[in-house]
């Protein structure tokens, strides 16, 4: 039978509607006497499995029959490299030790989605009520532990969230309507308390909205990637003059909200599920999401996602903007040999051109490994940023502070003054004329400006500083009486940095081999970056595209796949 195509969740009728520019308001409930740390946590790919059985097979997706000799018998806590998703252990676990160990050390929590279990048992097929139920249940967790603290969460639906199961959206139906009341029913019970009030309309057409995490100073944009992801067939594909399409819409918006933010002279993390790439979006999709990050990386600190379960980072280009048939040609990123290889790669590209980069022409993109030990181990990674300068770090009155108002100020005054530019050179108006580039969003491009001043490109106030990412080695070993410990998988700060009075990891949560000062080395600190801007990372990924650096890249490659196989 010919499949087809499902709208999202059938939750979103219809069309998403595109919601007017408004002033964001942040999500309740919010204590404003909070103290700002600096640090932010950054999880996804939790895939919490209900029918997860300890010693059944993986043939299984563990949910029944003994495990063959060759065949890996599944954990309780889970079974690490494997093809199964987390049992509620592992996920309980996870959580009663961020609350322990983060919830008072981290201002906020992006969480880019797949809450619920792969639909890949056909003896278990995964009904609504189940993906409601799952997600009820995170998200439940988030509140508890987070927002009831007063700490913001900002979720993202990923792909597995949507009923029914996601991968491909292939169905014998094309269709899910939900009725209104099942609608408000998903968004009261499950994400209402994430969503600021003014978002919950784009929210209910869409599920994309902003939040302020810090008011005034700091906002976070979360989209639904299924508007651009290519294997969701129910929508078209972000065509120019397809005004109604759903990704053109999410995207009209998109630019409303960071010209916004950009008049308020505010900075802004991008987070969503599925990563963009010319290999998983809409090729008309991934133009306007690497044109607005070139236009918009005066504000953009950064770009978070997951889906992919594997730990790396890659960048836009604005010469993925290029109009010619030679640039069409080449093969997508990633569509051919392992992530490793594709990275390697274009990094070696970047180390052959390292002495003419342009830091306007790139935006960096960062996907966190998965919470779900499949393929790999469970992870999370907090990140630091800065927050030195402010005369008081009080949540309720950074928005007042005078060094926040005194740097807007000397932004917005430089900003005026800069000259325009055009984001791609060689998209001439020849070029542009003919039939296969006439229609395309790359010969559509604005003029714009860029700022190597700005917090992306230069350490200043509220610039990611680095990360410290957490996992569980040697999953299999654990039971019943012997609970797993996240440990530090690596960290991307310089140890120096390490000690000093605000340090960017609590010392509490550091191994003993770096607590104490004079530590100089540690294959801990495999990269020593002085921050996450973006000249450091077009500095570390030239390294690693030098092939004489072997040692470099093997510990790449390690932390990547946490010594598991290649994807």
């Amino acid at each position: 039978m010919k499949k087809r195509t499902l709208w999202l969740v059938g939750l979103w009728c219809g069309q998403a509607l595109a919601a007017p520019p408004q002033v964001v308001l942040h999500a309740a409930p919010s204590t404003s006497d909070r103290k700002l740390h600096g640090r932010f946590l950054h999880i996804t790919d939790i895939h919490p499995d209900p029918y997860y059985a300890e010693g059944t097979s993986q043939s299984s997706q563990c949910h029944r029959k003994e495990p063959s000799d060759n065949d890996q018998r599944a954990g309780y806590y889970g079974t690490p490299f494997g093809v199964c998703d987390s049992p509620w252990t592992l996920t309980n676990i996870t959580f009663e030790h961020l609350e322990e160990h983060w919830s008072s050390e981290i201002d906020f929590v992006i969480w880019t989605g797949d809450n619920a279990r792969h639909d890949e048992d056909h003896e278990i097929p995964r009904p609504l009520d189940e993906v409601f139920a799952l997600n009820r249940a995170v998200a439940k967790k988030m509140e508890d532990v987070f927002l009831k603290k007063g700490i913001p969460v900002v979720p993202s639906l990923g792909n597995n969230d949507v009923w029914p199961h996601a991968s491909g959206f292939y169905v014998d139906d094309p269709f899910v309507f939900l009725t209104s009341t099942t609608a408000e029913y998903f968004i009261s019970s499950i994400w209402d308390a994430f969503i600021p009030s003014g978002f919950k309309t784009s929210f209910r057409n869409g599920a994309y909205y902003a939040l302020e995490v810090i008011p005034d100073a700091l906002a976070a944009i979360s989209l639904n990637t299924m508007y651009f992801y290519h294997n969701n067939k129910a929508v078209r594909g972000c065509l120019v003059g397809d005004a109604s399409d759903p990704g053109n819409l999410q995207f009209d918006w998109l630019e409303e909200q960071l010209e916004m933010f950009r008049a308020r002279q505010m900075q802004v993390w991008v987070t969503g599920h599925i990563p963009p790439s010319d290999y998983h979006y809409f090729p008309e999709c991934y133009y306007r999401y690497a044109e607005l990050s070139l236009r918009y990386q005066d504000i953009i600190l950064g770009s978070l996602f997951g889906h992919l379960n594997v730990d790396h980072f890659y960048f836009v280009e604005a010469a993925d903007l290029d109009a010619s048939p030679e640039k069409d040609g080449m093969v997508p990123h990633s569509s051919e040999g392992t992530i490793f290889e594709a990275l390697m790669t274009n990094f070696q590209a970047l180390a052959n051109g390292s002495k003419h980069l342009n830091y306007d022409n790139y935006a960096v993109v960062t996907v966190s490994p998965s919470l779900v030990p499949n393929p790999y181990l469970p992870s999370f990674r907090v990140f630091s940023y800065n927050i030195s300068g402010l005369g008081s770090t009080t949540v309720g009155v950074v928005g007042e502070d005078e060094y926040l108002l005194m740097t807007k100020k000397e932004r917005a005054s430089r900003w005026k003054h800069l000259p325009y530019r055009h984001g791609n050179d060689g998209n001439d108006d020849r070029q542009c004329m003919g039939a296969g580039y006439r229609d395309s969003w790359r010969c559509k491009l604005r003029p714009w400006r860029s700022d190597s001043h700005a917090p992306s490109r230069q350490n200043t106030l509220w610039t990611p500083l680095g990360y410290a990412q957490y996992y569980i080695p040697q999953l299999e070993k654990y039971d019943e009486k012997d609970g797993p410990k996240f440990k530090l998988e690596y960290l991307t700060f310089p140890i120096s940095s390490l000690h000093l009075t605000e340090g960017p990891v609590p010392l509490r949560n550091l191994p003993k081999s770096l607590r104490e000062a004079g530590v100089t080395e540690s294959e801990l600190a495999p990269y020593e970056l002085p921050d996450l801007t973006i000249p450091s990372w077009l500095d570390l990924a030239c390294e690693l595209g030098k092939p004489r650096e072997k040692k470099l890249r093997k510990q790449f490659k390690k932390y990547m796949y946490m010594g598991g196989e290649d994807i």
